[in-house]
């Protein structure tokens, strides 16, 4: 595979949505914007029961926002585009009235923590660890900051988003609430996913519209606030400091 994509499919009512960017699934605008679309019709597609977000491959889940797409950005505006994507991506999930089940197979950075944070049940590998980068390139996790706060508590969130360079492993990652559970091998992972699907989609669909509601009761305000802080981060991009960082980091790339 050499070609970034997102596909869908459906069976039995299970609707799978696979990512995948040759650069460790990293998240270019175009793939923000094609997974969000992808949950929004999944959420009003009368076959599907339940939705499972997945990347494709066996390593990383999702290695964040693409660099390459950062360091492009000259204008507040396209700053507020791109981190608009990430918006675009919670919103989509907070407002689908049916569940989303996360299979994190591999490490998740930045954004893809973001990912991680805003589905509703987060299934993982032993080696999936977390990490949020941001502050290490002249910016910080606010707009998937709120899914990630809501979902860990301010403390832990402090915690990952201070220390930039800091992995957590799974087990803290479930201690924490971000995965729901953590299991020794792919197998195991991906049977444990078939089984909560194969129930969900036998559920009251009515049912679990509603509890999707009461999950994200306190959110209802979202769609500004998100909006804000990715004005926040389309600004802070713009700052000598991001540009130097994020083309270090890119030599650093090219060199290994």
């Amino acid at each position: 595979m050499s070609e970034a994509y997102v596909k869908s499919e459906t069976h039995q009512g299970i609707t799978t949505i696979e990512f995948f960017h040759p650069k460790g699934n990293s998240l270019p605008g175009k793939i923000l914007e094609e997974i969000a679309k992808e949950i929004h019709f999944a959420g009003t597609h009368s076959e599907t029961k339940v939705i499972v977000l997945k990347s494709a491959g066996d390593g990383a889940f999702c290695a964040g926002a693409s660099f390459d797409e950062l360091i492009s950005i000259k204008t507040e505006a396209e700053g507020l585009k791109f981190f608009s994507g990430f918006a675009q991506i919670i919103n989509a999930v907070r407002k689908c009235p049916k569940f989303v089940i996360g299979r994190i197979q591999g490490q998740s950075v930045g954004g893809g923590v973001g990912l991680v944070a805003a589905v509703d049940y987060a299934i993982a590998l032993e080696k999936a660890e977390v990490r949020l980068s941001e502050l290490t390139f002249g910016i910080g996790p606010f707009v998937i900051g709120l899914a990630v706060e809501r979902k860990i508590g301010v403390s832990a969130f402090s915690s990952l988003a201070i220390d930039a360079t800091g992995w957590r492993n799974s087990e803290w990652a479930k201690r924490k609430g971000l995965f729901s559970e953590v299991h020794e091998n792919v197998n195991n992972m991906d049977e444990s996913i078939r089984r909560l699907a194969n129930h969900l989609m036998h559920y009251n669909p009515e049912t679990m519209a509603e509890m999707k509601k009461m999950f994200w009761k306190g959110t209802e305000n979202w769609d500004e606030l998100l909006k804000e802080r990715a004005t926040i981060s389309g600004r802070l991009i713009l700052s000598s400091y991001s540009k130097k960082a994020i083309e270090k980091l890119l030599a650093e790339k090219v060199k290994s």
